[in-house]
């Protein structure tokens, strides 16, 4: 889905937005496979460093193994910096980036801060450990529509007497996801409802992820970002959990360390992004739901989505 609002791309001041865990789905990605040797490339790697089962998971499924946290996180970075070193071998360049969660990883190697040969592993790990952190069916997460984030804030307080529930992601305005134990997550919901929200989705997950319950995990995404090379960003990059640029090293690392049990601030890294004078937004990577929630955040930016490869040329000549 591009679309077209009568201004080009290459003269803008751009922003690359790339997506996380739930944009995946079988065969995302196999056109710019069979199209261009930059994103064969990618693919590639990803054969040589996690092994063919990644790829396969990509490309065939089934379904149930790609929807799993070790499978989704490094498959949707190899088809997300896939789509961008094709998209940047046209000349298109950032000026600034950003990833959903775990799309900020892909932020990062678009910023020449990780390499994709560290940051496959990385994110695999860092499903592995989410999964291991909470027993399957004890946690769960909803989308909250129609009120705002301060008022999902308070029934969240609320409804801690049945657990550990809290926000997780500030998508948009009147949209916020929670997360949390599944009783607590139930009971949110109900005050919610009460309080008149337009919509509460249960969302399909296995993790309650960017929640108090996944604190463990961060004790072992600090061991392995310890043995990670991290260099200075080469290209603005606004960590999820400030809603502000961050490029020195020491400050990517805490950044990720903290990012899995605390909530995304997506509305509020937009906002920032639009203060930096960021005029144009590209989301580079499987599924629209980044440029439809710009739509919400900032209907009059310009944006794209570039998901499949024949929107490519359609962009580029914008």
């Amino acid at each position: 889905m591009v679309e077209d609002k009568g201004a080009g791309v290459k003269n803008k001041r751009t922003a690359f937005l790339f997506p996380g865990q739930g944009a995946q789905y079988i065969g995302m990605g196999r056109d710019f496979y069979d199209l261009y040797p930059e994103a064969r490339l990618v693919f590639d790697r990803a054969t040589e460093i996690l092994g063919p089962e990644i790829v396969d998971a990509i490309f065939y499924g089934p379904e149930e193994k790609l929807q799993q946290t070790e499978f989704a996180q490094p498959a949707i970075l190899t088809v997300s910096l896939a789509i961008y070193r094709v998209l940047a071998s046209r000349g298109l360049k950032a000026s600034a980036v950003a990833g959903l969660s775990l799309g900020e990883y892909a932020a990062l190697v678009a910023a020449e801060a990780l390499t994709l040969e560290d940051a496959l592993p990385l994110v695999q790990k860092r499903g592995i450990y989410m999964q291991e952190a909470v027993p399957f069916g004890k946690g769960n997460m909803a989308a909250v529509m129609g009120l705002d984030h301060g008022e999902v804030e308070q029934i969240c307080q609320e409804a801690q007497s049945e657990g550990v529930v809290a926000p997780a992601n500030y998508n948009c305005p009147g949209q916020t996801v929670i997360s949390g134990q599944k009783d607590a997550v139930k009971r949110a919901m109900q005050l919610a409802s009460t309080a008149g929200a337009k919509r509460i989705t249960e969302l399909k997950v296995s993790v309650p992820f960017h929640c108090a319950l996944l604190k463990p995990v961060e004790e072992k995404m600090a061991a392995e970002l310890e043995k990670t090379e991290i260099k200075k960003a080469l290209v603005p990059v606004v960590s999820n959990v400030t809603a502000n640029f961050g490029s020195e090293p020491e400050e990517i690392k805490q950044n990720l360390i903290v990012q899995v049990s605390n909530p995304i601030l997506w509305e509020q890294s937009i906002r920032r992004l639009i203060d930096s004078e960021i005029n144009c937004f590209i989301g580079v990577g499987p599924g629209t739901s980044l440029t439809r929630l710009m739509k919400r955040i900032a209907p009059e930016m310009e944006a794209y989505a570039l998901e499949k490869a024949g929107e490519l040329d359609q962009l580029i000549a914008n």
